[in-house]
């Protein structure tokens, strides 16, 4: 008791060593990973316009909990990017000295259905009323803070409807362009030329090094503008059932097949368990011994594990078939006996109608003609019963079409009652009209599966606790013998595989095949992190992951091994391009054919609208090289697509003028419908933006 009381008296004071020693570890974390030690308090900068980390994340809070299943680093890339975007069309509006007034404020709030719909602010006609409105706000001053939340949203969508109209209006195509346009079509030319094909050299006769890489992509920056990222390889060491863990588990649920003899404390004596095959409730047993349910629902044979398919779905009613491997179980199952047609393959063609749920309508119809036309495609079916394929792919309003209206197969219930009534109700082949809330569909039942009711006990293949001890020693061995030796010798030695390596930025989730591993892209970028430094993830359910940062990029560029797979086969043809080059002599196209070893070859009435060389493909700048030469002149050597080409102009056909190009100057305006959209992307790139989320733990 004394030592009771004495333990009472130190509570107090243990509670606040340990609340001390909790509150330095905190601290230390923060200084260490980015909290209150931070240089910055600011996630980042957008053309000098800084970000407060306190907003943000506020921001990625709220995002947060209106996501469903959203992780914390998708809502901060999701603030971020929303951000971003604010900020540079801010900075817009403010140059172009954009106003909105309280008319234009109320019609962006109005489209917003939980205002504009919402039965407060209604009149009596069903009409938003602005004066209920103001009144509603007027009387309610608690929810102010949401009105100027929603009044600051709105007031950004209305300037931004006016700056688009801006940026479309200011988009317009001239005469002059229209007449461009339809010389580029109709003008022709006629020209000899002489192809030396890149593909006449091997590859392995012309290297592309990294620097080579490194300084074209630095020749076009913008292309190859790339986040700061980090290379990571790793060793992955899976904490799976050994063989042994494998046969112990086949051993225990093959053991469960025969009675067993238990010690009863009660009694003091011995008694005799029924196994499964003779249990008297096989239910109750497999709920007492397995890691799955019971499940009483009817399985059509497609779904049993295809190599004992054939063995369980002919199982007679009571017997029992195991041990067998499904998936990470093994299982011994009991029949129940079977039943016909529990799954139903079908397939239909939909014809909806205005007020329907049906959001790509083929056409607009009243439910009187989708009937009458339902009835019409019912006929032709009846009349010739091949072509429902192609009606349905001419008429259905539902996504089936694509597949003949083939539904696949489903189990009861599975559709709507009228069509799962007709479908499980009637024979293979049956076709009929029924009505749903969805429009008239004409079904066809094209096939049924018969079922069988199982009972399985399924006990999983788990790794046992002496093997997970094992591998956990060896993940802990390797990460320390790491430090200190190569990598990759020492992944061999232990008789381990170094994965590919992974590049990443600071931002991403996704770690290779493991799916979400953020904690291994965060560690990779925090500042203590260097090329060579290693550390070891225990991941759940999979295992252990022995990582090493083998690289650092923070050039801005795209990495060289991901750029090179787009830029070494540029860099190869331009050094093809000097070889073929240099055998392209002579001051005619026969002797540069000769000399090339080549021949003349001709093309005709080309354009520059369709540049298409023979079989080589588009090669625009030799047809525009032969436009631009006056008749029975040799071009230089043109670097083209495909290979290095010498031309001569044969002649040039102009087509006639016309006095109105209108029809050109439309095609034009419809090619460049969607130029207002890059606007937003040409902002971004153009502006300065500094990122530092990754230094506050996202």
């Amino acid at each position: 008791m004394a030592v009771l009381a004495k333990i009472r008296n130190r509570s107090a004071l243990l509670i606040g060593a340990i609340a001390l020693a909790l509150f330095a570890f905190i601290i230390q974390d923060l200084i260490g990973k980015g909290g209150l030690g931070q240089d910055t308090k600011d996630v980042g900068t957008i053309n000098d316009k800084d970000i407060s980390f306190e907003d943000f994340r506020v921001k990625v809070s709220n995002v947060e909990k209106s996501g469903q299943g959203i992780t914390a680093t998708q809502a901060a890339n999701q603030v971020w990017d929303q951000e971003v975007l604010i900020a540079l069309l801010t900075s817009e509006f403010e140059k172009l000295g954009l106003r909105v007034g309280e008319k234009h404020l109320v019609e962006v709030l109005k489209a917003d259905q939980n205002i504009g719909s919402n039965p407060l602010f209604l009149n009596a006609a069903g009409l938003f009323d602005l004066a209920k409105f103001k009144e509603y706000f007027k009387a309610n001053p608690e929810q102010a803070q949401f009105l100027q939340e929603r009044e600051k949203s709105a007031e950004l969508n209305a300037k931004f409807q006016i700056y688009n109209t801006l940026v479309k209006s200011g988009l317009y195509t001239t005469e002059a362009e229209g007449k461009l346009k339809y010389e580029m079509e109709a003008n022709k030319v006629n020209f000899a030329y002489v192809a030396g094909l890149y593909s006449t050299i091997k590859d392995s006769q012309v290297k592309v090094t990294d620097a080579e890489i490194v300084d074209f992509m630095k020749k076009n920056e913008k292309k190859y503008k790339a986040d700061e990222s980090r290379e990571i390889e790793y060793v992955l060491i899976e904490d799976k059932a050994s063989k042994e863990d494998e046969a112990d588990v086949k051993a225990k649920i093959t053991a469960l097949l025969s009675g067993s003899v238990v010690y009863n404390a009660k009694t003091a004596k011995n008694d005799t368990v029924p196994g499964f095959r003779t249990a008297a409730n096989a239910i109750d047993f497999v709920n007492s011994n397995s890691d799955v349910p019971y499940d009483s629902s009817y399985v059509a044979k497609k779904d049993l594990p295809a190599v004992d398919a054939d063995q369980l779905f002919n199982l007679a009613p009571g017997a029992v078939y195991g041990p067998y491997k499904f998936g990470n179980y093994y299982c011994i199952s009991k029949s129940f006996g079977k039943r016909a047609g529990v799954n139903a393959k079908a397939s239909h063609i939909l014809i909806s109608y205005e007020g329907t749920q049906v959001p790509n309508k083929r056409e607009k119809r009243t439910k009187e003609q989708a009937l009458a036309k339902a009835q019409a495609i019912l006929a032709q079916v009846n009349a010739n019963p091949d072509s429902f394929m192609m009606l349905a792919f001419s008429n259905s309003d539902d996504s089936s079409a694509q597949q003949g209206g083939d539904l696949g197969y489903f189990g009861p219930n599975a559709m709507v009652k009228p069509f799962n009534d007709f479908v499980f109700g009637n024979a293979i082949g049956k076709v009929g009209l029924v009505e749903t809330p969805f429009g008239f569909h004409i079904i066809r039942v094209t096939d049924k599966q018969d079922g069988i009711r199982l009972a399985t006990v399924a006990q999983k293949i788990e790794p046992s606790e002496a093997t997970s001890d094992k591998v956990f020693t060896q993940a802990t061995q390797f990460e320390m013998d790491a430090a200190n030796k190569d990598f990759a010798k020492l992944a061999k030695d232990m008789k381990l595989t170094v994965a590919a390596p992974v590049t990443v930025t600071g931002m991403e989730e996704n770690f290779a095949s493991l799916g979400n591993q953020r904690a291994i892209v965060r560690w990779a970028f925090e500042e203590d992190a260097k090329v060579g430094s290693i550390k070891r993830f225990e991941l759940a359910n999979i295992g252990h992951v022995i990582a090493r940062v083998k690289s650092i990029d923070n050039s801005g560029l795209v990495p060289v091994s991901q750029a090179r797979a787009y830029v070494e086969p540029i860099l190869k043809n331009k050094k093809k391009a000097e070889l073929i080059k240099a055998k392209m002599t002579g001051s005619s196209l026969e002797a540069i054919a000769k000399s090339a070893g080549s021949k003349v070859e001709q093309a005709t009435n080309l354009t520059m609208e369709n540049p298409v060389l023979g079989l080589v493909g588009a090669e625009p700048k030799v047809v525009g090289t032969a436009f631009a030469l006056a008749a029975n002149k040799v071009s230089a050597p043109i670097e083209g697509v495909t290979g290095v080409y010498v031309v001569k102009n044969n002649s040039t056909v102009k087509a006639p003028a016309l006095k109105n190009h209108a029809a050109y100057v439309a095609k034009l305006k419809q090619q460049t419908a969607g130029d207002a959209g890059r606007i937003l992307p040409a902002l971004k790139a153009n502006a300065t933006i500094e990122d530092n989320r990754s230094k506050f733990n996202y």
